[in-house]
């Protein structure tokens, strides 16, 4: 018997027809030179993910810091990609350095430049990282594992715009814009003595919590059906609909790699599939889940999943004296802040 199937697609597919700078932010697309990457995290309507592409238009225009928070495969690069695309600095640079994937010893010249001479096998003058983004964006990832001693340096380029090539004598300013992101808890890290408090202030001014995949499950078809069309797309194929019941096993799932995940699994979907309906390897998907150790949770996720609980047993009443904020024993501002930073915002009916 052949299995009922529904086509899903994408609204964010459409071509724009007007509307807020919000629905632009949907549909925006990021590149870099010579390499277009859709933000395909902007697909979905989930209240926290909606909540995120809030906080992007409204700091998107100003030149503040930005702290993107968020478990690895969330897409934090991407919406530094789009902050700067929404930014005034948008007709210049996005320069983006991991700061976990350059050796410790090699990271200081990366950012700063140097000088000919300035060490051996330094045979002719280098750019850094912070003129390369001048009047742009200067995107700093995995800025968790920063190393401590260089931490200072940092801090100074960030506050004066200002530093010296390694080697050189002439101070040299810059005007960019920075973007950090991490999948660490830096308060954590700053109580170790792992991260400078001073820093960390300096980073924190606007920061953006990207929520797990787990928690917008409601997005999964939508996303599902934006990476079968661009991987079908890609091989040649046509790929018109999903089943009903694989796609509510997508959403099932946790996804523990988050849109990564996901986006890898549609990809070998689409090349497994031999016909128009998308051919799910669904045995892949219960074996992974089922060999996957438990993750250690973060602060920020075990607070938030608390907080929705009582706002759920309060029938999202925030204030007064039987409402969530009573019961968590906190102001009723202060909730009110911690479910802004956390993404938390009452199911639309």
């Amino acid at each position: 018997m052949c299995s009922a199937t529904t086509s899903i697609q994408s609204q964010g597919s459409r071509a724009p027809q007007g509307g807020t700078r919000r629905q632009e932010i949907s549909r925006q697309e990021i590149s870099r030179p010579g390499h277009g990457t859709s933000l395909a995290e902007s697909i979905g309507e989930s209240p926290s993910w909606k909540h995120v592409l809030g906080q992007v238009e409204i700091v998107a225009a100003t030149d503040s810091a930005v702290l993107i928070l968020g478990e690895t495969g969330t897409g934090k690069e991407l919406v530094a990609r789009a902050l700067h695309q929404l930014s005034a600095r948008r007709e210049h640079g996005f320069v983006a350095m991991n700061c976990s994937s350059i050796p410790a010893g090699l990271l200081e010249s990366e950012l700063f430049g140097y000088e000919r001479g300035a060490f051996t096998g330094a045979v002719s003058q280098n750019i850094g990282r912070f003129e390369l983004a001048d009047e742009g964006t200067l995107f700093l990832d995995e800025i968790g594992d920063f190393p401590v001693e260089l931490q200072p340096k940092l801090l100074r380029a960030l506050q004066e715009h200002e530093f010296e090539r390694l080697g050189g004598r002439r101070t040299i300013r810059a005007d960019f814009r920075l973007v950090a992101a991490t999948n660490r808890d830096l308060g954590q890290m700053v109580a170790k003595g792992l991260f400078r408090s001073d820093l960390y202030y300096r980073l924190n001014i606007f920061p953006i919590e990207i929520p797990a995949l787990r928690h917008r499950a409601k997005d999964i078809p939508a996303l599902a059906w934006h990476f079968t069309q661009r991987y079908a797309q890609r091989m040649g194929r046509r790929i018109d609909s999903i089943r009903t019941e694989d796609m509510a096993a997508l959403t099932r799932h946790s996804w523990p790699g988050n849109i990564r995940e996901l986006q890898n699994f549609i990809e070998r979907s689409v090349i497994l599939s031999t016909d128009k309906v998308l051919q799910l390897p669904l045995d892949d998907l219960n074996r992974a889940g089922a060999d996957a150790e438990p993750g250690v949770r973060t602060l920020a996720e075990v607070e938030r999943e608390y907080i929705v609980q009582t706002l759920r047993e309060t029938d999202w009443v925030v204030g007064g004296p039987h409402g969530a904020s009573a019961l968590l024993g906190v102001k009723r501002t202060t909730l009110l802040d911690k479910m802004r930073r956390l993404g938390i915002a009452r199911p639309t009916a």
